[in-house]
């Protein structure tokens, strides 16, 4: 069974960073995509970043600059390093991940993680 376990996130003040983390565990053969979503109180998800499996990254407009998104693949694990954080960053961080599971009969499919708070507040 595969599953994407975030961690990292937190009360920080702006201007504070974070670091939020993925694993993506189980019988997995592949994985291609992974990326970091995010979802404030009474609004849409929306893209934070993603990152190909070639290290190939893309940004919303609104963390550009200020949010790195990373990888290792021997780890199957994601990283989005939060810098410069501001208020409007608050949310609930969701990894995504579009991932080949192991054994006779899977095929490939999007994953998502439980959710990590990330609030940002003086």
């Amino acid at each position: 069974q595969v599953q994407l376990v975030e961690s990292g996130g937190g009360l920080v003040q702006p201007g504070g960073s974070l670091r939020l983390s993925c694993a993506a565990s189980g019988s997995i053969l592949s994985i291609t995509n992974m990326g970091w979503y995010r979802q404030a109180p009474g609004k849409q998800r929306e893209l934070v970043a993603t990152i190909t499996s070639g290290g190939s990254t893309n940004y919303a407009d609104s963390v550009r600059g200020r949010f790195t998104i990373s990888r290792d693949n021997a780890k199957n694990t994601v990283y989005l390093q939060m810098n410069s954080l501001k208020p409007e960053d608050t949310a609930v961080y969701y990894c995504n991940a579009y991932i080949l599971p192991q054994g006779v009969g899977y095929s490939w499919r999007n994953y998502w993680g439980q959710g990590t708070q990330v609030t940002v507040s003086s």
